[in-house]
This record gives C-alpha cells, structure tokens and sequence, in this order.
C-alpha cells in the first residue's frame, strides 16, 4: 500500500484479542488483522486486487474490499458524535465551540487528538469523578502519564495551584500544553518527559496509564506524595485491581475502589508513617 501510494495505512484487530500491556520496545500484531490504505486518486482496482493477492496473508479476492470515500471537513466530522460529556455533579468536557448546558459548571474545552484521553474511555470517565468530588484548592498535583493532559487541566480548573503533567509521548506533552492553554491555565501547568520525581512534592497524583507500570512504579509514586496526600489510579482492569491495590497497601490508607465496566479505579491517602 505504501508503495502504491497510500495516505494512511492502518492496522485494526479483526477478530476481539486485545494487546493490552505489550512491553517497552514491543509492538506485538494480531493473529488476524485488518489492513486499511486510504489512497487520494481513484484507484484501479483490478490492478490493486492483482498486487495485493500476492501480498502474505491474502489467500483470494474476497479478502479485499474496495469502496469510495468522500471527501469532507474531516477536522471537524468527529462533532456529529462527540458531544458534552458530564462527570459527577458540575464538571463537564465540552467539544469545538459548544457549550455545557450548567453555566455554572467547570467546563474543560477538549477537541480529541492525537493524545489518549477524551474523556470517552472508563478510565478517563472514572478518574473524572474522582476529580469533580475533590477540592483542589491551593494544591500540588501531578499528572503522570498525562497523555491529552485532560486531568491535570481539571484540577487546575478546580483551583490547583501547580499542576506537572508527564508523559513519555513527544505528542502528549504538545497537546497537554495545547489544551492547557485553550482553557487558560498554562501559567499553573508544567509539562515534562518522564523523569525522576522529588519525594514529598505533591498533595496529589493522578495516574491513569496501566497495571502493570503501576505497580512497578508503586514506590516511586508514593514518595513523591506528602504524607496525608491523595493518589488516584487507573487503567486497571477487574482482574488486576487485587495485585495493583495490594502493592500499594505498604503507603496508602483507606483505599477504596470503584469500578465502570471492566475497569477499576483505585484511590487512597498516604500514611504519615510507613508500615
């Protein structure tokens, strides 16, 4: 596809096996895929199902399917679906230039992008909750794994006086100081590639990113926390929130999960003194 010109080349799961944790440097397929080319010109498509036929893993024609795409504002095609979401009593994330129906409300101004967290996904939505149900008032927050930097712009909206957002993507950190600046508080929110974190420098974590890089992170997190601080994570399926919760029992108290489909969010307050 590439070779014939393609705009796009995108590769989607065919059948439901989810990759969800692959390794650092991994990039595992699966064993069925789909294999999508968008292409500019209208293309000949006896000559593309001649080409492609020799491709591996196409085995006949009727593997192949062809059809017209036309062409439209597709910047903006998304708005038709993504509409202003609530979460909790008055907290909203509102698309493109609508409006949330509470005038009242903290509205956060987010177009989805490049960056993971629309605030569509159960993992976003329950950290969101979370969110809308706290006072952040004068406090220190970071956004670990910040990603479209949706939470960490949430509490600096709710009155958070500093807010570091990290991410490891190049693009998460563009978009996090994008959005930050479109809802008006970039002179609150740092962004910053993963880095060794300070101890004792947040009254609150946010981290919705995966079980796995949790619980190796468990230590590192909890340090950074001041003692009688909040921490909140997330991206935890139901069948991992024992092994994620138990790791973290060692710093935190009065941990309470919630859960929103097959995904848990766990959050809990730091001890004054470890055990």
């Amino acid at each position: 596809m590439a070779s014939l010109g393609a705009l796009s080349i995108t590769l989607t799961d065919l059948a439901d096996t989810p990759v969800l944790e692959p390794g650092v440097g991994e990039t595992p397929i699966w064993p069925e895929v789909v294999v999508t080319g968008l292409f500019e010109r209208p293309a000949d498509v006896d000559d593309f199902k001649s080409i492609f036929c020799r491709a591996p893993g196409v085995e006949s024609p009727h593997q192949l399917g062809f059809s017209p795409l036309d062409d439209r504002d597709w910047e903006r095609a998304w708005l038709a679906d993504f509409k202003p979401m609530k979460f909790g009593k008055d907290t909203w994330i509102v698309p493109g230039e609508q409006w949330a129906p509470d005038p009242g409300a903290t509205v956060i101004k987010l177009d989805p992008g490049l960056a993971f967290g629309s605030g569509t996904h159960p993992t976003t939505r329950l950290c969101m909750e979370w969110i809308d149900s706290q006072d952040f008032q004068d406090s220190s927050v970071i956004d670990f794994g910040c990603g479209s930097g949706v939470l960490g712009v949430a509490a600096a909206l709710k009155g958070a006086a500093a807010v570091l957002s990290i991410d490891n993507d190049p693009q998460a950190l563009v978009a996090t100081r994008d959005n930050a600046t479109r809802n008006r508080v970039e002179t609150r929110l740092e962004t910053a590639e993963i880095t060794r974190l300070g101890e004792n420098c947040a009254d609150v974590i946010l981290a919705n990113i995966l079980a796995g890089t949790l619980v190796k992170l468990a230590p590192i997190l909890c340090s950074a926390l001041k003692p009688g601080g909040l921490i909140v994570l997330s991206g935890i399926l139901k069948e991992q929130a024992g092994e994620v919760s138990g790791e973290f029992t060692r710093w935190l108290e009065g941990i309470k999960q919630t859960t929103l489909e097959d995904w848990v969010l766990i959050s809990g307050k730091h001890r004054e003194q470890n055990t």
